[in-house]
């Protein structure tokens, strides 16, 4: 298993069109893709105003709250309130989806896969030992909460709040110590 970490300081910040916020891109493949092209996407997104979604046929989308202190979406009239950091939100990326911040700019963390070549599943993780889904082919842990350390083989990996520790390969267990908590993202090819 190859394994990196992404810091959360490096990553570049790029406007929305709308202006509603900023997004940076954590990791795309293949590397490089863009919106039309994309197998699977991890981006993190500044929402500062209320307003629409962009639509993404095609791609099944999960938000996950990370900072703030919470947003209602409205996903085809709809509303779900993620209000505490960890709350999450599966929905169709083709769907009419618009956001009211709840009180004040939140970040969150979007996980989006083209259906019919990717899946994903987003779960919350502390310290232990983690079992990877079966089929599992890329996987992300990202602390939410507090610094985790995640140990694989000999090598241990630091993580920081909204680091993100990139694994790609086949093992199925890893090991998180620290206080935080994390969600762990995992991909699976669907072909």
């Amino acid at each position: 298993m190859t394994a990196r970490v992404i810091r959360a300081a490096d990553l570049v910040r790029v406007p929305w069109k709308n202006g509603g916020g900023t997004t940076a891109e954590v990791l795309a493949y293949p590397e490089g893709s863009g919106f039309d092209s994309f197998g699977w996407r991890l981006s993190m997104a500044d929402v500062a105003a209320d307003g629409p979604f962009s639509a993404f046929p095609g791609i099944d989308r999960t938000l996950i709250l990370a900072e703030g202190d919470g947003i209602e979406l409205s996903v085809e009239g709809v509303p779900t309130r993620l209000d505490r950091i960890g709350a999450k939100l599966s929905f169709d990326g083709a769907d009419a989806t618009a956001g009211t911040l709840l009180a004040g700019p939140i970040r969150d963390l979007n996980v989006m896969t083209r259906r019919g070549l990717f899946s994903h599943r987003v779960r919350r993780v502390e310290a232990g030992v983690v079992l990877l889904a079966e089929g599992t082919r890329t996987a992300f842990v990202i602390p939410l909460q507090g610094t985790l350390d995640v140990t694989l083989g000999a090598q241990l990996h630091a993580l920081g709040r909204l680091d993100t520790l990139a694994l790609d390969g086949t093992s199925d267990i890893i090991q998180v110590s620290g206080t935080g908590n994390a969600v762990l993202v995992e991909i699976a090819p669907e072909v």
